[in-house]
């Protein structure tokens, strides 16, 4: 399986960039994992919230295969414990998912289109996080799910 994480705009803070290399390079002795980058909208400032989440959706699709399966990270997604969301990626291993893509949105979150392309959609947490900081708490739940996969001592219970 491959995963490939989505996301909308370059992250700018050094110690976000810090962080998320730090998984990123824990994350490849596990699995290929990809991260993909869909530059920001320009000139936004004469665009509706509207019409920004059309154009962003635009963008998204474009990265998306018919075959690949979508998960979306929204608020109002699934709820997983760290073990139960190493189950679920187990899950979509031994069910032959051949790629599974995750996707961040931008700051006024995902277009109705993107919505009913997903195949589902996690919650990382009740609180309302930056879409910034959301990739780098995604990206260690990923590598603390593989390491749970792998019966490391990473995760504590």
């Amino acid at each position: 399986m491959k995963i490939t994480l989505l996301v909308v705009g370059k992250t700018e803070d050094k110690y976000l960039l810090e962080g998320m290399e730090k998984y990123l390079n824990r994350l490849k002795h596990y699995i290929s994992f990809n991260l993909v980058v869909i530059p920001e909208l320009k000139n936004t400032k004469n665009l509706t919230e509207a019409q920004q989440k059309t154009k962003e959706a635009e963008s998204i699709m474009k990265q998306l295969n018919n075959a690949d399966q979508v998960v979306l990270l929204d608020e109002k997604g699934k709820k997983y414990t760290s073990v139960s969301f190493s189950n679920y990626l187990n899950k979509q291993m031994i069910g032959s998912v051949q790629h599974l893509v995750f996707i961040i949105g931008g700051p006024y979150g995902f277009h109705e289109s993107i919505y009913a392309r997903a195949n589902s959609s996690l919650s990382l947490s009740d609180m309302t996080f930056s879409h910034q900081m959301v990739r780098l708490f995604f990206i260690e739940q990923l590598y603390r799910a593989f390491s749970i996969l792998k019966g490391e001592p990473y995760h504590h219970e």
